[in-house]
């Protein structure tokens, strides 16, 4: 039996806009959808800008609304492309969410009106119903188990946080569930909707930001010598995940395959990589081994790419150390210069870009990148998307805490 795990349906929410089709023609245009904050009173802060989804009217919502709002929008997306819209799905649901934080307004909104009991909640304006209760605002489990209920999964749902290779590791634990035999297909969403206050300013102190106030949409610069951190950015994605012949026995359309998925931690440091780069290396290695692969099957990697000094570095590093002297003729680009850093849904919105990649057989383009780095000698795939027939990708995923994933996605299912 193959170990390859087949994608029949994907949705996409970011900055740039709603929808798999308006999503890839902005991305391989080259447009940035960082834009400067409209959502809450920027002044006296370091960074001004970010990649809100200011286009879906959640504005008013928290985090946990933001997160709901997008992971209905992209789910909804999916299951139609995958022929599963209108019924209850019978797999389980994987949600990858940020660790939830409600920002000030929403605690002092809670604080002045919990003694309530008939307080409706507000997450009501996305999804709640009368039932709800302020507190729910609040619990982590609450945005999954409304997408579970929206959505008719099978299972309690599985709700995970995994910094920022949470989306990818989503996708790892659905696919261990289907090699398993556990389930026919499983549902898998990203969502993040932390773009807030608090997390700018805490980001800001790790001085992991890009702070180019005066130039939004050239502020990412993955690989670039002028990079200087990453921007902060929100969006979802969902991808349909089915064991291939439980797929095609319902006569459904496989887009790509999920064929292999690597993971490594790395305990060096809270918030830095180790700087031998052995714990993506291994992600990244362990990854093209799942699938059963060499190195040299590998025509793209969709790069974790963030814009941040010391990251791009470290991940040049692991390419080079893993495909060797075909490192510098590998593509490998960086969604992230034009959509910002997804966070919690990165690893989801990057692999279904990827999905797109190999179907439509166009490269994305890196933007922003003027200015190459001596020390990173990459094919960027430069400012311009690149005709290109590409049947495997690698898509990373790296995340604070060292917690590293990589999956290897194809066309051929083996």
């Amino acid at each position: 039996m193959t170990r390859s795990v087949a994608i029949t349906g994907i949705g996409i929410v970011t900055a740039l806009a709603r929808g798999v089709e308006e999503n890839w023609a902005a991305l391989t245009a080259g447009r940035s959808g960082i834009r400067r904050i409209a959502r809450f009173s920027t002044e006296g802060l370091k960074v001004t800008f970010g990649g809100a989804v200011d286009h879906m009217g959640l504005d008013q919502l928290p985090v946990t609304g933001r997160c709901l709002a997008m992971g209905r929008a992209v789910a909804e997306e999916a299951l139609t492309q995958a022929g599963l819209a209108g019924s209850a799905f019978d797999g389980p649901l994987v949600l990858g969410l940020p660790p939830i934080e409600l920002e000030w307004p929403q605690r002092r909104d809670l604080a002045r009106r919990a003694a309530q009991p008939d307080y409706a909640g507000i997450l009501a304006v996305a999804d709640a119903g009368p039932e709800s209760a302020a507190h729910l605002d609040f619990l982590f489990g609450t945005v999954g188990e409304r997408l579970a209920a929206a959505f008719g999964t099978a299972g309690p749902p599985i709700t995970l946080s995994t910094a920022c290779a949470t989306g990818a590791s989503a996708i790892q634990t659905a696919v261990e569930a289907i090699r398993r035999g556990d389930c026919d297909r499983v549902l898998v969403i990203g969502s993040e909707g932390s773009l807030q206050v608090e997390a700018l300013i805490r980001f800001g102190l790790l001085q992991a930001l890009s702070t180019h106030n005066e130039d939004p949409a050239g502020a990412v610069r993955p690989f670039a010598l002028d990079r200087d951190g990453f921007v902060m950015a929100e969006g979802a994605a969902a991808l349909v995940l089915e064991r291939p012949d439980a797929a095609a026995a319902r006569g459904a359309r496989t887009l790509a395959y999920v064929r292999g998925c690597g993971e490594a931690a790395d305990t060096f440091h809270r918030t830095r990589s180790n700087p031998d780069g052995s714990a993506i290396v291994r992600a990244m290695a362990d990854a093209i081994a799942d699938a059963g692969l060499a190195p040299d099957a590998i025509d793209y990697v969709n790069a974790h790419g963030t814009g941040t000094p010391e990251n791009d570095k470290m991940e040049c590093l692991a390419i080079q150390r893993v495909f060797g002297e075909r490192a510098a003729r590998l593509p490998v680009s960086s969604n992230k210069s034009m959509i910002g850093h997804t966070l919690s849904a990165a690893g989801a919105i990057e692999a279904a870009f990827s999905v797109l990649t190999m179907e439509r057989r166009l490269l994305p383009p890196t933007i922003n990148y003027h200015h190459p780095d001596p020390a990173i000698p990459l094919d960027v795939v430069p400012n311009v998307a690149r005709p290109a027939a590409v049947r495997t990708v690698l898509s990373n995923s790296f995340g604070f805490g060292g917690q590293n994933v990589s999956l290897v996605l194809g066309l051929d299912p083996a």
